[in-house]
């Protein structure tokens, strides 16, 4: 049993190590591609068929964080009290709140001054297990029908706006993707709070089927259906085109653009559709892992042991190679000090390179951490009794 333990856990780190390597194509994208600083890569009228789908791909990031994050508190929980999973919900939440706002802002801006706050995908983690510490003590059936309703509701609220000042800025903060300024300060709403917080409890039942008394074949059984049942859900209502995503798909010109606009769906906020062809596929990936075992399943997984780790130097790593980049072509240091979002810079238009050398950048930056991942990793295993080292 305890062998087939493993095996679970590895399915999960892997699709975890899958996805993070996945998202840093994307900050690579935002750090490197030229077209980065001029459009959107999903707007149809100007992107091609490569570029789409660099960024599509990128977009199961965020809910596998989110829903796998629920699953792992789910599994910490076999071996606690749920008072104490409360107090490590909270403590970790915190934690990931305090490191958005600080190492990671640092790692994005290379400034510290606090002018602008960029709410992002660490902040609605740790938000999200903020709340999960309450949502565990709900009783599990109404819990999963409070999850499910913000999900399948939320986009039925894409079209208020209150007019009210102080509820307009609330509501910023729980379903729009916006600039708030509060004085002088602005704060970049990347990642609102609905329905984000609800994917986590999902996540977190989810992890039932974890469980050591689970037989394997049942559980890889239930992955299929559950996968399978998820992303059918997607192409119907996507299919139906009435409900789901705030922008319905169009014929376009070719039949490939059509296609984009099919899959086109939208993240900020997350739209009912994106959190179906995101994690639908995703369970599918965990059906097809739950025995998989191979050298590249070997790097996934150390990669997905440590994910906060990576995720926090990788931004480094690439920022860092950026203004390299940068200065290299004529551009200057300050140039690569962000105020906002790095895309957003209008002292970076004209500087970037083409798709191929995104692609390049974001497979030497990969195997140039990979080497400090697997240090890391062994280190954290070998010294356990060091509490800091389970928040990185």
């Amino acid at each position: 049993m305890k062998s087939d333990r493993k095996k679970r856990i590895k399915s999960i780190d892997m699709l975890r190590g899958l996805v993070i390597i996945i998202m840093a194509l994307d900050h690579v994208r935002d750090y490197f591609h030229y077209d980065a600083f001029f459009f959107d890569p999903t707007d149809l009228t100007q992107t091609s068929i490569p570029l789409f789908w660099t960024r599509f791909i990128t977009h199961f990031c965020a809910p596998v964080f989110v829903f796998l994050a629920g699953t792992s508190a789910f599994l910490v929980g076999q071996r606690i009290t749920k008072k104490d999973l409360s107090v490590w919900l909270l403590k970790r939440g915190i934690w990931l709140v305090i490191a958005e706002l600080t190492i990671i802002k640092l790692a994005w801006m290379f400034q510290m001054d606090f002018t602008s706050i960029v709410l992002q995908v660490i902040w609605i983690l740790g938000i999200s297990m903020i709340f999960l510490a309450g949502f565990i003590h709900f009783p599990k059936k109404i819990m999963i029908a409070l999850a499910l309703i913000a999900i399948f509701g939320h986009n039925l609220l894409d079209s208020f706006s209150p007019v009210d000042p102080l509820a307009s800025g609330i509501w910023s903060f729980l379903h729009v993707f916006t600039i708030v300024p509060i004085g002088s300060l602005e704060i970049f709403t990347g990642y609102s709070i609905l329905p984000w917080v609800f994917v986590m409890p999902l996540g977190y039942y989810f992890g039932e089927l974890y469980k050591p008394s689970v037989a394997s074949e049942y559980r890889v059984k239930k992955l299929w259906q559950l996968g399978l049942g998820i992303t059918i859900l997607f192409l119907v209502l996507r299919f139906i085109n009435l409900y789901g995503d705030p922008v319905p798909w169009t014929t376009q010109n070719t039949i490939g653009h059509t296609v984009l606009s099919f899959f086109n769906v939208n993240k900020y906020p997350p739209s009912l559709l994106y959190l179906l062809i995101t994690l639908g596929p995703s369970i599918i990936f965990l059906a097809l892992t739950e025995n998989w075992g191979n050298w590249l399943s070997e790097k996934l997984v150390v990669i997905g042991k440590v994910p906060m780790f990576f995720y926090i130097i990788h931004i480094y790593a690439i920022h860092f190679f950026a203004v390299i980049a940068a200065m290299a072509t004529g551009f200057s240091f300050s140039d690569m000090i962000i105020d906002i979002w790095v895309t957003l810079e209008p002292n970076l238009q004209g500087y970037g390179f083409n798709l191929w050398v995104v692609y390049t950048v974001w497979i030497f930056i990969v195997l140039l951490l990979y080497p400090i991942c697997n240090w890391y990793n062994t280190y954290k295993t070998n010294n356990r009794e060091k509490w800091w080292l389970s928040y990185i």
